[in-house]
């Protein structure tokens, strides 16, 4: 198989491009995939839906939302046991925040307080991360 030279070197070009458009689409995507895991999540229904996770949504207005994905992925990592996709969540949510928030160092750590189940937070999840991708 021949590759024409001009394909060729828009192959060799993308991976070099770190512009403002590609982070964002990279942004996107990692979103994008995260809220497909929720909703397969949701879909499902298992004995540990109804298990205590820390509830990182109480108070949120105060946090940005860097800070509160970078807690979501403890939250996630904590929960992956009852979920295989968590894990695929927790993975998305690490790459987003160390991508936009040097700032914040995931897995953040989460202060014990108020409990949610883990249905209920995979519905707060999924609602912050589509008015991210909206924003």
């Amino acid at each position: 198989m021949i590759i024409p030279v001009p394909v060729l070197l828009i192959l060799l070009a993308l991976p070099a491009c770190q512009g403002h458009v590609a982070a964002r689409l990279q942004t996107s995507t990692f979103l994008k995939e995260s809220i497909r895991l929720l909703n397969e999540l949701l879909k499902t229904k298992v004995s540990c839906d109804n298990i205590n996770m820390t509830n990182i949504f109480t108070g949120h207005k105060e946090y940005d939302d860097m800070e509160t994905l970078c807690k979501a992925t403890t939250v996630a990592w904590e929960g992956r046991s009852c979920h295989r996709h968590l894990e695929g969540i927790y993975l998305n949510l690490l790459s987003l925040v160390q991508r936009k928030s040097p700032a914040h160092k995931a897995p953040c750590p989460v202060a014990a307080g108020n409990t949610t189940s883990l249905n209920d937070f995979l519905v707060d999840l999924r609602r912050v991360l589509q008015r991210l991708v909206k924003d």
